[in-house]
């Protein structure tokens, strides 16, 4: 894979494997994080292969810097990959609602806010490019959510519908550009350790999105979330059942 590609929450997790598999193809990384040790020690592991950007996504002064700087550091820059993302456990009914607030809408920055901002910010760069591409990852929970984490569910959902309304734009005046979605199972993550069953790898799961990136896919469904629209289809208050537990 020639030229840039940007992968926020490229230190860990899905991001982490996608920067090691970008970088296996012949890609050079710009990798979004906020922790400032696994950047730098990404960085040094893979050296001019990857830039670290030390970015605080939950801060939108800190995300518009970014934008201001990347293109001029990375003018080859054809692909962005939202994969950043944060799941807080909540219970509305038994926590104290004015300590969430901030962490809640710490989450709503990281999961969408910045999401929007980094898609969008970049759509004038990536538009004079002659082929580009934007993939933003979601999830199941995005088509069903689970009971525990209400608010990263509604990202998700944010998530889903921003993409595909954004596709539709670029679709008709930008077609070079590809906005696509990769929804995810449960992934074995540090998002998710201690919960659910059945998980896959981060690399599985990595090589699932770049593989239907490759084949121009507009929606990215990776292992079993692929029963999901048949089942949302046929049967939906089973698929909410079946996910409500998450």
């Amino acid at each position: 894979m020639d030229g840039t590609v940007l992968v926020t929450g490229g230190t860990r997790g899905i991001g982490r494997a996608l920067t090691e598999r970008l970088i296996g193809a012949g890609a050079r990384v710009a990798v979004v994080g906020r922790d400032r040790e696994r950047l730098a020690e990404l960085a040094a592991e893979h050296g001019e292969r990857v830039t670290a950007w030390p970015v605080d996504l939950a801060d939108p002064a800190a995300v518009d810097g970014f934008l201001n700087e990347v293109t001029e550091r990375h003018p080859d820059l054809s692909v962005v990959i939202n994969n950043a993302a944060v799941q807080t456990q909540t219970d509305f009914l038994g926590a104290d609602p004015v300590a969430m607030r901030p962490v809640l809408r710490r989450e709503i920055a990281i999961n969408l806010d910045a999401l929007v901002a980094i898609s969008t910010g970049l759509l004038p760069h990536l538009r004079e490019r002659p082929a580009a591409a934007i993939v933003n990852l979601t999830t199941g929970l995005a088509l069903a959510p689970k009971r525990a984490a209400p608010v990263y569910c509604a990202t998700k959902a944010g998530v889903r519908s921003f993409t595909r309304a954004l596709r539709y734009q670029c679709e008709r005046d930008a077609p070079h550009i590809r906005v696509a979605e990769a929804i995810m199972p449960v992934v074995d993550t540090d998002m998710t350790r201690g919960r659910g069953t059945g998980k896959i790898s981060a690399d599985v799961a990595a090589a699932a999105v770049l593989a239907g990136l490759e084949r121009g896919r507009a929606e990215i469904y990776v292992g079993k979330a692929r029963l999901l629209p048949a089942i949302m289809r046929i049967a939906p208050a089973a698929g909410h059942r079946l996910l409500r537990d998450g």
